[in-house]
């Protein structure tokens, strides 16, 4: 039986996949390497340790297949999104890769607003302006390192790289390039008028492909370094959020992929591609063809439970501490929890805001104050999807869960109770590579389509039914949890503050 391979080049690790046509994983394999923070605020990497990670990991996930590089019929890419790769000329990296959770560019974001105007940059690329994204990025090195900008020929992203050392050939995916602030959000094609604002040359920047297009085969060099196939063809993919939710199977309008990891995230496909005016939300091309997306992202989901855990009750296990929590009734008796202690992105967008447990009384136990964090997480996932609702996205007719924070029972109540939706949990837990190794899959003919792949392979387990109670108790609690950003927001902007 045929194998598909997926590799996501993530900020931690390289991950290869191997998936077969019935969607069983057949192995994994990945190899670590270092983040480098040289001032504060900056997150580099190299981009040699993808390739040396990804030719690793390949060998690995083959040897424990117990299978030869001819087994595999496709392979899918994808990975940590808005990272600025350069190359000169000849295919050399100019300077170490400048990482999605880079924040030094903030300057460059406001040159971009005042160049394109923020309307019409929110208009044509379906988002406002973040440090995080490629284009503010590329500007911060004109401005401070002009002699590498004078060097550029390749604007890539991670995982373009690794597909430029497998084939030899430059190529991204629309849903990733989405993420560079420098697509046209509705052509699903570069943007000239963004380019020629900003001054970016477009012979730059790659050809673009749908997800399951293939965009290259794998060379002879870079077989002799992986164990795979000289010839094997290779997919366009997506970014790793993109990719996620084809591994969970969000793929038509009505069904949400919410990712609880360390960040929260509302990810939900549409037919058309819907803009917030204000660019509070980040909308792109899913990595399905013909198909966008609308996406919600909270610093601090599952991070925050972590955050909790570690300062108040480090002796605890999470299954102890949330099974305490279980005790203490919906509303947690009063208490709220802000969960916003790395900022937020969605949908205030607010650096200054931070955490805050509010309503503490003599009364009040660990277990309300457990429960309060659960449920101003699930609280803040409800304003995302309620944000996303403001642009056209119907409510969810079933939310897919997956990440760390959804192996727990009470946090997929109280979510499917909060959000008033049916809430499944994904068997595979295996994310953007599975999701990778599936656009492959079609891109080597064994399904006719993205969806058709997904309605044959990912399958739902653990599915949790809001009770009419507990939705009527959230439904109240949540009105008075929306009054206290308003509140404490002038708190968090004084200007001594």
């Amino acid at each position: 039986m045929a194998l598909f391979l997926g590799i996501d080049v993530s900020t931690t690790a390289t991950k290869a996949l191997l998936i077969d046509q019935r969607g069983r994983v057949a192995a994994t394999a990945a190899q670590e390497y270092e983040l480098s923070t040289p001032k504060p605020l900056w997150s580099e990497q190299s981009p040699e340790d993808w390739w040396s990670g990804a030719a690793s990991a390949v060998r690995g996930a083959l040897q424990r297949a117990g299978v030869r590089g001819d087994a595999v019929s496709g392979i899918g890419l994808t990975g940590q999104m808005h990272g600025l790769v350069l190359l000169d000329e000849a295919g050399q990296v100019l300077r170490p890769a400048i990482l999605w959770n880079d924040q030094r560019s903030e300057r460059q974001c406001e040159q971009i607003r005042h160049r394109v105007g923020h309307e019409r940059l929110v208009q044509i690329t379906g988002n406002d302006a973040f440090a995080g994204f490629t284009a503010p990025k590329i500007l911060w090195v004109r401005d401070n390192e002009p002699d590498v900008y004078a060097r550029i020929a390749h604007v890539l992203l991670p995982k373009d790289y690794v597909r430029y050392r497998l084939t030899g050939e430059y190529a991204t995916d629309r849903a990733g390039a989405g993420g560079t602030l420098l697509l046209d959000l509705s052509a699903r094609s570069w943007s000239d008028e963004v380019l020629e604002r900003l001054d970016i040359l477009r012979a730059w920047l790659p050809p673009t492909s749908e997800g399951p297009e293939i965009t290259g085969h794998v060379s002879a060099a870079a077989a002799a370094e992986t164990g795979l196939k000289e010839g094997t063809p290779v997919v366009a993919g997506g970014g790793d959020q993109a990719a996620q939710a084809v591994g969970v199977g969000a793929v038509r309008a009505g069904i949400v992929a919410l990712t609880l990891g360390t960040s929260g995230v509302v990810f939900t496909t549409t037919e058309t591609p819907l803009v917030e005016p204000l660019g509070r939300i980040h909308s792109f091309p899913h990595a399905v063809p013909q198909r966008w997306h609308v996406m919600g992202v909270m610093l601090s989901a599952a991070g925050s439970l972590r955050w909790y855990r570690d300062t108040t009750s480090p002796h605890m296990s999470y299954d102890a501490l949330l099974a305490e929590a279980e005790s203490a009734p919906p509303g947690a008796e009063a208490v709220y929890f802000m969960p916003y202690l790395s900022g937020e992105r969605t949908p205030h967008a607010d650096a200054k805001l931070r955490g805050a447990f509010v309503g503490l009384t003599l009364k009040h136990e660990r277990a309300h104050m457990t429960r309060a964090v659960l449920e101003g997480v699930a609280f803040g996932i409800r304003d995302n999807l309620e944000l996303l609702g403001s642009v056209g996205v119907p409510a969810p007719e079933q939310v897919r869960v997956s990440g760390g924070g959804a192996r727990s029972l009470l946090w997929r109540k109280i979510f499917a109770d909060v959000l008033n939706t049916e809430l499944v949990s994904v068997q595979t837990e295996e994310g953007a590579a599975y999701g990778a190794a599936i656009l492959a899959g079609v891109g080597a003919g064994a399904w006719k389509s993205v969806e058709a792949a997904c309605d044959e392979v990912v399958t739902t387990s653990d599915t949790v039914t809001p009770t009419a109670e507990g939705a009527d108790v959230y439904k109240q609690v949540h009105k008075r949890f929306t009054m206290l950003y308003p509140a404490l927001r002038p708190f968090y902007h004084h200007e001594d503050g």
